[in-house]
């Protein structure tokens, strides 16, 4: 029985994957701004919308079991490499071209202490203490969820904010990118600047907004490849540093002065 759910749950995959891949890229004039949706977004509203409790009865029931969804979560993190050694390979050709700007990849780092320095007091204006900690220390993706697990346990308060920024990230993130990249680009930032900003960390994220990038200005994709990978690396490399050393430290020093040691 167990086998014969697992293999609706892959059926169901491959189906998700044809249906968003036959639908393609599509760009959704709203007045003066083109917003591009990737495959990669109909794949996540499809899944969500079937995922509604209204829809999980019968065969959905078994693709959407707890052992199903606790697979898909778990062994995430490998279907992911694949998608890294891409980034290699996109930065590569154009790894002349980085290092020029080297410098600027590197600065961008300092920008993860953005969820610390604006998200912590909003946070807390909210009305979230503890778990404010796990759900403002990055963007609550794997980097912060595994210190968070590491330091506090997913049990834990902080646990359940970081855990709640990553569901939210993974839900919604891609389609936030795909949508505000090209604002971006039609307000009149530069097309390598907005390339290097996408990588935030999240290869969903990064990939959503660079496709978008590309589907409108075809002739520079490998600039925009390059660049968008390049940050990547840097943040999944470098942003752990910064997490551990700056944004840590500082995140703590603002919640005991916020709260003055309010647990």
């Amino acid at each position: 029985m167990l086998l014969k759910n697992f293999s609706y749950f892959l059926i169901f995959i491959l189906a998700v994957i044809t249906i968003s891949e036959m639908i393609g890229f599509q760009s959704i004039p709203i007045g003066p701004f083109n917003i591009g949706l990737l495959p990669l977004v109909f794949a996540i509203i499809i899944t969500m919308v079937l995922g509604l409790q209204i829809f999980r009865k019968g065969i959905w029931k078994k693709v959407y079991s707890d052992r199903n969804i606790s697979f898909a979560g778990k062994y995430l993190i490998f279907i992911m490499l694949p998608l890294m050694a891409r980034y290699g390979a996109d930065v590569a050709p154009q790894i002349r071209e980085i290092l020029q700007v080297g410098w600027v990849f590197i600065i961008q780092e300092i920008g993860n202490l953005g969820t610390v320095l604006i998200g912590l007091p909003i946070a807390l204006l909210l009305g979230l203490r503890r778990e404010a900690i796990g759900a403002t220390l990055g963007i609550g993706r794997e980097g912060e969820l595994a210190y968070i697990s590491e330091k506090y346990t997913l049990e834990s308060k902080e646990g359940r904010g970081v855990l709640s920024i990553y569901i939210i990230g993974t839900l919604f993130g891609a389609i936030f990118f795909s949508v505000f990249a090209p604002i971006m680009l039609d307000l009149g930032l530069r097309v390598e600047a907005l390339a290097m900003a996408s990588g935030v960390g999240s290869g969903s994220m990064m990939s959503a907004a660079s496709a978008t990038l590309v589907a409108r200005i075809p002739e520079m994709e490998s600039t925009i490849l390059a660049y968008a990978s390049a940050s990547q690396l840097l943040t999944s490399f470098l942003g752990t540093f910064t997490m551990v050393f700056l944004a840590a430290p500082l995140q703590r020093f603002m919640y005991k002065t916020f709260t003055r040691g309010d647990k």
